[in-house]
């Protein structure tokens, strides 16, 4: 079985199940429900309506982008990835606001299972893309709507105790959400899972910014400008690798942002209204900030929102870029001192 199962590049770990399809999970969000939010409210705000009826068709594709994205990195030969769009749409509807996460199990599944039969037979081209579908719609409509309960019943937790706790949650989000991002896995695909956004996602937001922000600056001196707009809009993530050499490497954007979050709840009421993709994004190509504008503006037209104020953007320019960037500086400036940080401990491979 091992040996068949090898064959068939079926290979149960955390790596391929955790960080590969979770990442590539986000990459699909991003190419439909993320792209299609942003192209569609600037035509909302230009009042270019071709811009908004693209990003409805967008939108629209966040099933099966997720699904065929998943497929792709679990490298499902063509039949198989491409039914996967029919598994996507399934699992995405049914599972409601959790569709993300029931996407994510339930096309893992149909896919291993798809890739098991498939070249199997002399009729390959019907019974693979039959047993994937069958096996991905019969699984949504079983487990989807529970999958979907469940994670959204989690976000709801999140940010009914965030509302009661602003300190405290504000601290363990945002440093939470934060190493996530850092870590090779997706933050974007776990906030989106459990539909987190409100005050858990602005705090989220502030997180994620600190880890990208506060490595692009306090490795400036090693990385100079290329490393600033790499790590400070690209990730974060590209200094693991420093990280496992030197763990201390870590402690200033962590530090910072449990810092930012409480800041974030409780000073400045930043709120993440938009898709919650957007809450683990951080500066990465603006799409957290992105996201936050695109929920006041929602806000706005829903009425719950008077204006955007000035207020509005000074705290999203100093969670998002000033504070993370003085913060992690300053402690980083002690870490140095004390010999914990040392010369190109920080250097990236640019």
């Amino acid at each position: 079985m091992k040996e068949f199962l090898k064959k068939k590049n079926v290979i149960f770990s955390v790596k391929r199940y955790g960080i590969d399809a979770l990442g590539a999970m986000a990459m699909g969000l991003f190419a439909s429900l993320l792209i299609g939010t942003i192209i569609g409210t600037l035509g909302e705000r230009l009042g270019i309506e071709v811009l908004s009826t693209i990003g409805t068709y967008a939108k629209s594709a966040t099933g099966p982008a997720m699904a065929i994205s998943i497929g792709y990195a679990l490298q499902s030969p063509p039949l198989v990835l491409f039914s996967l769009a029919t598994v996507g749409i399934a699992a995405n509807e049914l599972g409601g606001a959790g569709g993300p996460l029931a996407v994510l199990l339930i096309t893992i599944i149909a896919a291993e299972l798809g890739k098991i039969v498939s070249k199997e037979t002399k009729i390959d081209i019907i019974v693979t893309p039959a047993v994937t579908i069958c096996v991905g719609v019969l699984l949504s409509l079983g487990c989807a709507p529970v999958i979907g309960k469940a994670a959204s019943a989690v976000g709801t937790a999140i940010m009914w105790a965030t509302e009661l706790q602003p300190f405290l949650m504000g601290i363990l989000v945002s440093v939470i959400v934060g190493i996530a991002l850092t870590l090779p896995i997706s933050s974007a695909a776990i906030c989106a899972a459990l539909s987190l956004t409100g005050l858990a996602g602005g705090a989220a937001v502030a997180g994620c910014c600190a880890q990208m922000v506060g490595f692009a600056v306090m490795s400036y001196r090693e990385n100079k400008v290329g490393g600033l707009v790499a790590q400070g809009i690209g990730t974060s993530m590209l200094q693991m690798g420093n990280i496992v050499k030197n763990p201390k490497i870590w402690l200033p954007p962590i530090i910072a942002s449990a810092i930012t979050g409480p800041i974030a709840t409780c000073i400045f009421k930043l709120h993440m209204d938009g898709p919650a993709i957007a809450s683990g994004m951080g500066t990465c190509g603006l799409v957290g900030q992105i996201g936050v504008y695109t929920g006041w503006v929602n806000s706005v037209a829903e009425g719950a929102k008077a204006s955007i104020g000035a207020m509005d953007w000074i705290g999203l320019i100093l969670i998002s870029f000033v504070l993370p960037a003085i913060i992690t500086w300053a402690i980083s400036l002690l870490f140095r001192k004390q010999g914990w940080i040392k010369q190109n401990d920080l250097k990236l491979d640019l």
